[in-house]
């Protein structure tokens, strides 16, 4: 790694930062099923962090080969601006991102770096690429509903943002780099306003597939415990795989717009506890304790998206519920934890790491 190889002139190329991500996988799939030569950027490290793609990957000596990764950071503008005038690609999805809330609040200059800074980074290489080579490159930024924080709920394209945490703050930058690019420049940018969207692919330390994970290995005895903090807090959860589509989508108008997507349906983390421990047919009061480490210093209340604009422009809406969506990730994570109990029964031992205790 990185995959090089030749780059087809007969069809669409996107290239994805962020790919090896919960929605970088999604949408690499969604791409390639609609005929795209997909471009991922990813982080130089010392081992593989690939898994969420690595069933899509062929052999880029291959002529079918149509996934390729090339290394780069949102935080090198050259490394970036070299990949995207190497590619020549129709399409960029700037998906990577510090996207932990919480981690923003423990690394804010890091985040601004990345979430803010990194999107005026890519803008200014395609601003230099366009301007020089006559091709027009279309560009999605991945914005947030954290973005809203403080503003009271239904959220739409029209509500004020209130950012309550640094990770927050630099996706509004973010946004308003890309608004601000568009009306200057001309570029085809756009903003999708996601709202919370998870998944069997969800990283083990956001709250939905912390207490799925949790919720399943107690179930198999693996655990007894898992702490949590504010249990009253209220989102808009939708699938992953639902939510690309509509990113897809926003790429293929005529004239660039900003989306928000949403289900229009919140729930409780209370009540994505029920959902969870009831079909293992466990109470979750029984084994779930607070934690005010959990507490960010400022908290988000309540997030509930109206997605009106994004249902009639795009014509997109979600097709996996809230109940579908927690069953999906139990059903998963149930296998995960069976297996990882017949390891630990053969006399093998998981580090807390890989048993998703931290």
């Amino acid at each position: 790694m990185p995959r090089h190889a030749r780059y087809s002139t007969n069809m669409r190329k996107a290239l994805i930062t962020g790919i090896t991500g919960q929605d970088g996988s999604y949408l690499t799939e969604h791409l390639l099923s609609e005929g795209y030569e997909v471009h991922g950027i990813v982080r130089r490290a010392s081992t593989f962090n690939t898994d969420r793609i690595d069933h899509l990957y062929v052999d880029p000596h291959k002529q079918d080969a149509r996934l390729l990764l090339h290394y780069g950071d949102l935080t090198d503008g050259p490394a970036l601006r070299h990949v995207i005038e190497q590619i020549q690609p129709d399409e960029i999805y700037n998906l990577a991102a510090q996207s932990h809330v919480a981690v923003s609040f423990q690394q804010p200059e890091y985040t601004a770096d990345v979430d803010g800074v990194g999107a005026l980074r890519l803008l200014e290489a395609i601003r230099d690429v366009q301007a020089r080579t006559g091709r027009e490159i279309r560009y999605y930024q991945a914005g947030t509903s954290e973005m809203f924080g403080a503003a009271p709920p239904p959220q739409s394209e029209a509500t004020p943002f209130h950012p309550r945490s640094p990770y927050a703050a630099a996706k509004v930058m973010a946004y308003h780099l890309v608004r601000n690019y568009r009306e200057a420049y001309g570029l085809y940018a756009v903003t999708g306003i996601l709202f919370n969207h998870e998944s069997e692919r969800r990283g083990e330390t956001f709250v939905t597939r912390k207490i799925t994970r949790a919720a399943t290995r107690i179930k198999e005895g693996l655990q007894d415990k898992l702490y949590l903090g504010n249990l009253d807090a209220v989102r808009d959860w939708g699938h992953a795989e639902d939510y690309v589509r509509a990113m897809h989508l926003m790429l293929q108008q005529d004239e660039p717009r900003d989306f928000v997507v949403a289900t229009g349906e919140s729930h409780t983390v209370r009540e994505f506890l029920d959902a969870t421990f009831g079909l293992l047919d466990l109470n979750w009061q029984d084994h779930v304790e607070f934690d005010p480490r959990y507490l960010r210093p400022a908290e988000v209340e309540h997030l509930h998206g109206d997605a009106t604009k994004a249902r009639e422009a795009l014509n997109w809406a979600p097709r996996v519920g809230f109940n579908e969506l927690v069953s999906r990730m139990v059903n998963h994570d149930l296998e995960l934890a069976r297996q990882e109990k017949t390891l630990r029964e053969a006399g093998h031992t998981m580090t807390a790491r890989q048993s998703g205790d931290i």
